[in-house]
């Protein structure tokens, strides 16, 4: 059985190769990157630049598969070098004789625009974090001559123009990669993936629920947001991205609704009556034409499941029990039908490239509402004031040591801290950069000593530079391998230094290979030390944040918009979810439970004036008891599982009794509310396991 097992394996070793090697479009993208890097190079030769590898450094540093993504990436870069610059002319002369105030200020430069670039999820997030790392290259190697500064934060700036100039170009005339074809495949992989979970969880079909998680889904719809955001970039078509921010905002909205069918119908198995036959075949139905392919997907089927729920809705009796269980799911099933119509409308809109004149959408309960971030700024400071320390740290070490080469120790150490500082758990992407600083002084001393000796012109040059450079390029668009790429292309470009004259040296190449190997080093050193926690506390932070917008929301302390608040929730969600499924394997909560009830609690806030005295005072009692439950949730460990209490239990028995008797016409936007709430926090599902319990949580 071993060795039958131990054959197979290797039989698999020639597939699982040949799934690393890059694709077509990978080796074009690598193609064109690197003739906008020789273009570059070739210019900023002609222009007589002090350092032309600059311009062609840049230009990897820029370039991506999108065009769109490209030119966002070059204007932003541009424009935070030149605000880098300013500020390097302006305060390089005035502190230069004065070591620990310009260290000081660099350090407090690099936190205070890493700040900024936290604060905004869109590219131009881009400024703040060039204009961040671009001082101290600009500033610090100039501190030994400092009347240079001018001079050489012009030539950076145009060293980079021309680097940007060129990628913006060549992405654009040769084969410019859109936007908008991956959108597509990206909108359409997420509403298969969402079909195969609502059939895994609403019938049973096992591999379909162990392919997908709820997680995932979440993960998926945040990771929109970039390929949003570069459409508006590379699309002349503003339709398109009207559609695309119309679909994503609800993709969002669906997880709520979809979390809370599949407590409900849950429940409807699980009660005494069971599930009714017309229930399953409605679910069969819904999950069959959840899988259908546009445009069957978007058309008259929708309307005629919708005629059939409102039909069997109408049939219920109000006052029997598992009457009210069905209705819930028939309401459930109504919107998740409803949303998935106006999905695939807009999809197929999204595929014909125009909007349809006229479409209303079908599903109305939710006002729609523009994007509210949720921003962890406390965590978002203290990532900030990580590189910001790294930083200073490596500045005294250099004025303190007098190591001549210092200055590319703190540039590499500023670089490595800032470009991965949001991330929960950088480890892996910075030792990818020590790695790359490591094999770019064997791959530039190679190239350096054995190569460019043969080359005596600029065409021979590139010749003789295109097998490394094209293999490295063609790995730079996939995420696993892309800090890695990206890393050795950029390190080996500046080792080779290449100049209008070739002047071979070791010693410099080697002495500032180890400079940037030492800088990288300490930022992976201090990160860890000062970061150790990981996505679990990231997670944890979320959660209580969610738990205390459900304490405030059923205190009634939420004033204003409850769409923006739902908004500001389901952003919230799709952060945490992904973090509860990294926290080591294991998940605290889904996440889906905080939303659905504070979603409620705001609806129940909203109503309970419109509801008679019996039935306001027991929604009241039960909201009293919400804010309760979670301030003490508020005050126990993550870690540590909180049951809900035999009052809370009976405070929502009582509220769902006197609601149900109740003739007002908004109980029934009520009940449903109830429902929820007693379907989130008492599901019928078992819920998921916690972590285990961990000091850094406390």
């Amino acid at each position: 059985m071993e060795a039958a097992s131990f054959l197979d394996h290797w039989r698999l070793v020639p597939d699982r190769l040949r799934a690393q090697l890059p694709t077509a479009d990978e080796w074009l993208t690598s193609a064109k990157t690197f003739a906008a890097a020789m273009l570059a190079l070739y210019l900023a030769l002609a222009a007589g630049l002090p350092r032309p590898y600059w311009a062609m450094a840049t230009a990897y540093v820029v370039s991506s598969p999108l065009t769109g993504a490209t030119q966002s990436k070059g204007l932003y870069r541009l424009i935070g070098t030149l605000l880098a610059a300013f500020i390097a002319v302006l305060v390089v002369p005035l502190l230069v004789d004065t070591p620990m105030l310009l260290s000081l200020f660099i350090a407090t430069w690099v936190g205070v625009l890493l700040q900024l670039s936290f604060r905004d999820r869109m590219p131009s997030n881009y400024v703040y974090m060039l204009s961040a790392i671009s001082l101290p290259m600009i500033a610090l190697p100039v501190v030994q001559a400092p009347e240079q500064v001018f001079a050489i934060a012009v030539a950076r700036c145009e060293e980079i123009f021309l680097g940007t100039a060129c990628a913006a170009l060549v992405s654009a005339l040769v084969l410019p990669g859109r936007a908008a074809p991956a959108l597509e495949g990206r909108f359409s992989a997420w509403f298969d993936d969402a079909a195969d979970w609502t059939a895994g969880v609403l019938l049973g079909e096992a591999a379909a629920r162990r392919a997908v998680s709820v997680h995932r889904l979440a993960g998926d719809v945040l990771a929109l947001d970039q390929l949003i955001n570069h459409l508006r970039h590379d699309s002349d078509n503003r339709d398109a991205v009207r559609i695309a921010r119309e679909l994503r905002l609800r993709l969002s909205s669906l997880l709520p609704i979809l979390g809370s069918l599949r407590d409900a119908v849950a429940g409807l198995r699980r009660s005494p009556a069971g599930e009714p036959a017309f229930v399953a075949a409605l679910l069969d139905d819904v999950c069959a034409w959840m899988r259908a392919p546009l445009p069957a997907g978007a058309g008259g089927a929708s309307a005629t499941l919708l005629l059939r729920l409102h039909a069997f809705a109408q049939a219920e009796a109000r006052g029997d029990p598992r009457g009210l269980q069905l209705r819930h799911v028939l309401r459930r099933l109504e919107s998740l039908v409803q949303l998935w119509q106006d999905c695939r409308s807009l999809q197929q809109m999204l595929s014909d490239g125009r909007w349809a004149d006229g479409w209303k959408p079908a599903f109305t309960r939710w006002r729609r509402h523009h994007q509210v971030h949720h921003h962890d700024r406390g965590l978002q400071a203290y990532a900030a004031f990580t590189a910001g320390s790294a930083t200073f740290l490596a500045c005294l070490f250099w004025i303190f040591s007098g190591w001549s080469d210092g200055a590319s120790a703190v540039v590499m150490c500023a670089v490595t801290a800032s470009f991965f500082a949001l991330q929960d758990e950088p480890l892996a992407m910075q030792l990818n950069f020590v790695l790359a600083n490591a094999l770019g002084l064997v791959v530039g001393a190679v190239l350096l000593f054995c190569a460019l000796p043969a080359a005596q012109e600029f065409v021979t040059l590139a010749l003789v530079l295109a097998p490394f450079f094209l293999v490295a390029g063609s790995y730079l668009a996939r995420p696993a391998f892309a800090a890695l790429a990206l890393g050795l292309s950029v390190t080996v470009t500046l080792n080779l230094a290449v100049a209008d004259a070739y002047h071979p040296d070791f010693m410099p190449l080697a002495n500032g290979c180890v400079a940037g190997i030492a800088g990288s080093i300490w930022a992976l050193v201090w990160t860890q030390l000062a970061r150790p926690f990981g996505a679990r506390l990231s997670a944890h932070r979320l959660l209580r944040s969610a738990w205390n917008d459900l304490a405030r929301t059923a205190a009634g302390r939420h004033r204003g918009d409850d769409d923006r608040l739902r908004a500001h929730m389901i952003d919230r969600l799709g952060q945490m979810m992904p973090r509860l499924a990294a926290s080591s394997g294991a998940q605290g909560t889904e996440g889906l439970a905080e939303l659905r009830i504070g979603l409620s609690a705001a609806l129940l806030q909203r109503l309970r004036h419109r509801l008679r005295a019996p039935a306001r005072l027991a929604v009241q009692r039960l909201l009293d008891a919400l804010e309760i439950h979670y301030r003490r949730r508020l005050r126990t460990p993550v870690s540590i599982a909180l049951p809900t209490r035999l009052t809370l239990a009976r405070r929502l028995a009582a509220a769902l009794g006197a609601v149900s008797h109740d003739a007002a016409d908004a109980p029934q936007e009520a009940l449903h509310a109830l429902m929820e709430i007693e379907l989130a926090l008492l599901p019928p599902t078992p819920p998921p396991r916690l972590p285990e319990p961990s000091t850094n949580d406390r």
